[in-house]
């Protein structure tokens, strides 16, 4: 285990820094600055092109189970791909990845944009489209994740850095849907595809606008399926990191699925057109970024373990409430709850896994982070579209709330035994102070 994060045990604390510039503190790193500013951009390129897609596969067939099976193409490939994607992490230049990912996403989008406006789309190339960004995914997310460490050079900054990345995103997802909404309203989905492409030369510029320490050459001495072993014999191996991923690969099945079933609500149970379903994506953006922005005014990730099967449970519960609504303000206040726990319980854990993988590791266990998160989503579409298909999108989203109730409690029945495996690693690294009292008491993950 590297020690990256270690900090002298005797020296005494800092003063109190202004909360705002202890918010923000990863932004100081001009890297990380230049990926803030690109990523911000095409991220709300991102949520257009993500509702504009359900939008306009409800359009094309106004069936549940298709908007299921669009989304089952766009993630399966994680699921598939991921393990070969974070050992290829682990072996060359992240930065690389990052660029070639990147690219072919725009030409991707730029593809989408063409056919819809050229009233040429048909369900199938929805599929055969979605599927290719899906493989782009699985080699994106894992390299984005680990390149996050070579962004922000003082390692103590690594939690705030993941903090204001979710901040990000949720700032996007709050913005991008209501955008689209109001663009498919006026116009057609196909603006909503070309806004994306264009959107992808900001994160691209930004990456090869960075300043690097050149990486070292390095001759990998063992084969691929040597460290496909490794890497998963090390994510079985270690408790926390194995109940992490098992909790939200959970949550990835049967919750986060609810999003496939989202235009069903906006269109049948609310009764209303791309405008409702703009305001429940844009609802549960503002509950995921006022999640983010609680995380970024955080100092520490101690405390952030118990914090994730009390966010599963929020979640969970914001689910069979939202399943429950008829009314459209019920529903949007409902999401606000839903989005702030799911985005709560997913910077939590990434936050904790960043922090307790060994750096040569740390693209294999993100490769299973997105195994987890992602991977796991196309069956929870596939499920839900089917279930929904069979019992209706309202029980199906009530069924996925108990199960995600269910997978909190269990996480929480595990907690002291994660917090006391975790410990060893936290005094290591200088997170916690290596004092009996403070590991009697467990408190302090």
């Amino acid at each position: 285990m590297t020690s990256h994060f270690e900090q002298p045990q005797n020296q005494a604390p800092p003063a109190p820094e202004p909360d705002l510039s202890h918010a923000w503190r990863a932004l100081r790193h001009r890297n990380f600055r230049l990926f803030f500013g690109g990523q911000s951009i095409s991220l709300v390129g991102t949520w257009m092109t993500r509702l504009a897609t359900s939008w306009l596969v409800y359009r094309l067939t106004r069936s549940p189970l298709l908007l299921g099976t669009v989304g089952f193409a766009g993630q399966i490939p994680s699921f598939l791909l991921a393990p070969l994607a974070g050992v290829l992490v682990d072996r060359i230049d992240r930065r690389k990845v990052l660029l070639w990912t990147q690219s072919l996403a725009m030409a991707q989008s730029v593809a989408l944009a063409w056919l819809t406006l050229s009233n040429r789309i048909t369900i199938a190339e929805v599929l055969a489209l979605s599927v290719f960004q899906g493989v782009i995914n699985a080699f994106d997310m894992p390299a984005r994740q680990s390149f996050m460490v070579k962004m922000v050079e003082d390692k103590n900054d690594l939690s705030n850095a993941i903090a204001i990345n979710s901040s990000m995103v949720n700032a996007a997802r709050l913005i991008g849907p209501s955008l689209a909404g109001l663009l498919i309203a006026a116009t057609s989905e196909g603006w909503c595809f070309l806004v994306d492409g264009i959107s992808y030369i900001a994160v691209i510029g930004s990456l090869v606008a960075m300043r690097l320490a050149r990486p070292a050459e390095q001759r990998s001495t063992t084969s691929m399926r040597t460290q496909l072993t490794e890497g998963w014999a090390y994510v079985v191996g270690f408790a926390p990191i194995r109940t992490i991923l098992l909790l939200f690969a959970l949550l990835s099945l049967m919750g986060w699925p609810f999003m496939v079933l989202m235009p069903v609500f906006a269109g049948q149970v609310l009764h209303g057109g791309p405008h409702t379903l703009g305001f429940l994506m844009g609802a549960v953006g503002v509950g995921s970024l006022a999640s983010a922005l609680s995380m970024v005014m955080r100092r520490s990730v101690r405390g952030l373990t118990k914090m994730l099967p009390i966010a599963a449970a929020i979640f969970g519960a914001g689910l069979i409430c939202f399943g429950l609504s008829n009314v459209l303000w019920v529903s949007l206040l409902v999401m606000l709850a839903t989005g702030f726990g799911m985005m709560q319980g997913t910077t939590a854990s990434n936050t904790i896994l960043q922090t307790l993988v060994d750096e040569r590791m740390r693209g294999r266990v993100m490769s299973y982070y997105t195994m987890a998160f992602v991977g796991m989503a196309p069956f929870g579409s596939l499920l839900a579209g089917g279930l929904a298909h069979l019992i209706g999108a309202q029980r199906t989203v009530i069924v996925s709330g108990v199960a995600c109730i269910l997978g909190a409690l269990w996480f929480w029945s595990r907690l002291g035994a994660l917090r006391a495996q975790m410990r060893p690693i936290y005094e290591r690294l200088g997170i916690v102070p290596t004092t009996p009292v403070a590991v009697e008491e467990g408190s302090d993950s």
